[in-house]
């Protein structure tokens, strides 16, 4: 079984927005879509360390406001031609609520 912390209302995220978790060993974006799903990655772009969570968010997508690579925000792959990968961190919606697993940022303690 799974623990979860709750980081704030889904109403807290702007759709096509995120908000940054920040944690002892590095921030995590949490994004919304436009159709309200939430996705959690490393905020850190690794070309030129570009703060993710100040892109721009399409479909399940977001661009790192830098220098334009693309990242999934489902794999934390970057997509096209770019080579690159952020990690990724379990998240979900209950009952209005954006919940991150913890588990995987139990080593991230908030700072």
């Amino acid at each position: 079984m799974s623990d979860w912390i709750d980081i704030g209302a889904l109403n807290d995220i702007p759709k096509r927005g995120a908000r940054v978790v920040r944690t002892r060993l590095g921030c995590i974006a949490v994004f919304r879509t436009n159709d309200d799903q939430v996705f959690a990655i490393e905020d850190t772009c690794p070309h030129k360390k570009g703060p993710l969570s100040e892109g721009i968010v399409h479909g399940a997508s977001v661009t790192c406001p830098l220098h334009n690579w693309v990242f999934d925000l489902e794999t934390g792959l970057a997509q096209g031609a770019d080579k690159g990968q952020v990690a990724t961190f379990d998240a979900k919606i209950l009952d209005g609520r954006v919940l991150l697993e913890s588990s995987r940022i139990a080593n991230r303690s908030a700072a």
